[in-house]
């Protein structure tokens, strides 16, 4: 495996994490100890999700935005063509997690929450659900549909994260779901009580 990837399966598990305390906390109380720790692991997934970006762009990229974006030099055409069909989009989404998410690091601090006024700051942060779900179809992309059987390249083997991601993002999408019915069914009791 190699490194790039290692760090991007870190910095997903972060982002896992910090996106499951919330609605875990509205389920079950004790886990209400925990919101304070989103933060702190929002900011380490910004940090790990910037050096796997920078792994890619330095590693795999070369620091050419052609290839960042599936292009590759054809000898035999001359020219660049697309060699990687929806290697350039997967990447662009998960640039655009990354930028989302340095802005919510930046912003994850008391002074900026003092500066945002309250309503804002919370409003912003919810960004993170659009970083998780962004972020989730750019790893879909890599961990199911990249290494496929070409003409142009070696299989490697199945990664091993492709099922723990799979659960991982089922996990989040049932948790929001329970939260979410948890919270109609606390705002209306007298209309869940007569239905």
């Amino acid at each position: 495996m190699r490194f790039w990837k290692a760090v991007g399966d870190v910095g997903f598990g972060l982002l896992w994490a910090t996106v499951a305390i919330g609605p875990l906390a509205k389920l079950w109380k004790p886990a209400r100890a925990l919101l304070p720790w989103r933060r702190q692991l929002g900011i380490w997934f910004a940090i790990a999700s910037s050096l796997h970006a920078l792994l890619i762009f330095n590693g795999w990229a070369r620091w050419s935005v052609s290839r960042f974006l599936g292009y590759e030099f054809i000898p035999q055409l001359g020219r660049e063509a697309r060699w990687e069909p929806g290697f350039g989009l997967a990447n662009i989404l998960g640039l655009t997690a990354l930028f989302v998410g340095l802005l919510l690091a930046a912003t994850s601090s008391d002074r900026a929450m003092r500066a945002l006024r309250s309503s804002a700051w919370k409003f912003l942060h919810n960004g993170v659900y659009f970083v998780f779900y962004v972020g989730s179809i750019h790893a879909l992309y890599f961990l199911f549909f990249h290494y496929t059987v070409s003409f142009h390249k070696n299989v490697p083997a199945p990664d091993w994260f492709r099922y723990w991601f799979l659960g991982m993002v089922s996990t989040i999408a049932l948790l929001h779901v329970a939260a979410f019915v948890k919270t109609v069914r606390a705002s209306q009791p007298e209309a869940i009580a007569t239905a």
